[in-house]
């Protein structure tokens, strides 16, 4: 079965441990969707400077504004066709911190014009970013960003370097434990690390063709522009 992550690796997908290869197998072809719950056991910021844009972040559900230690989660990927026919996964974490719950939403689909797989972050895809995946050789997936882009009306703009943020993502499948890790981290080349977290969880697939998507998991706004 097709998914667009598959569709953007190639015969590298093949690569993965099996369990992320069913992991990142969601999509509309297969009709799945995936619900992971676990822990954080770290989510950390950089310097006291980075703190009000991640405060700003988090208003649209962009990153997270607070930092904690074995923090709940639950991170959702379900398939559906956006406005415009494309075939989008969301991820949309959910961080049970003190005081309140936090999201981080983003919604992805493959880009075969960019070779890449497109990330659109917060309610309102005002940011893009493009991602690129491969199979580590321990089958661990490695996701690192490339360009980041701003659009809101017309408004259509590169991220400077200056203002914006690296991303590596590390995902495995401990074999011991039965659980996958996730381990993110966000540098900026000027002023080093901003922000990131990792901890472990499970996972459980459910059937998108009988059940739907819930409410709220699409963004507000969708965005045209790849």
């Amino acid at each position: 079965m097709t998914s667009i992550f598959r569709a953007h690796m190639g015969a590298d997908f093949d690569r993965l441990h099996p369990e992320l290869q069913r992991r990142f197998s969601v999509g509309l072809e297969s009709g799945e969707g995936c619900v992971a719950q676990g822990t954080m056991e770290r989510i950390w910021h950089g310097r006291g400077f980075v703190k009000p844009f991640l405060r700003l972040g988090g208003t649209r559900n962009i990153l997270v504004p607070r930092e904690g230690r074995d923090v709940p989660f639950v991170i959702e990927n379900m398939p559906y066709a956006d406005s415009y026919g494309r075939e989008t996964v969301t991820f949309v974490r959910t961080f049970r911190l003190p005081g309140g719950p936090r999201r981080f939403d983003a919604t992805m689909i493959h880009s075969p014009e960019r070779d890449c797989i497109l990330d659109y972050l917060g309610t309102h895809q005002h940011l893009a970013s493009d991602l690129h995946m491969s199979a580590e050789p321990d089958g661990s997936l490695l996701i690192r960003s490339g360009e980041h882009r701003f659009r809101e009306g017309r408004l259509d703009f590169r991220v400077p370097a200056l203002v914006g943020g690296d991303a590596e993502v590390r995902e495995s499948f401990d074999e011991t434990t039965g659980r996958f890790r996730i381990r993110v981290r966000v540098t900026n080349p000027y002023f080093g690390p901003l922000f990131g977290y990792e901890g472990s969880f499970t996972a459980r697939y459910v059937d998108v063709r009988t059940h739907g998507v819930r409410g709220g998991l699409r963004p507000v706004r969708e965005e045209a522009r790849a």
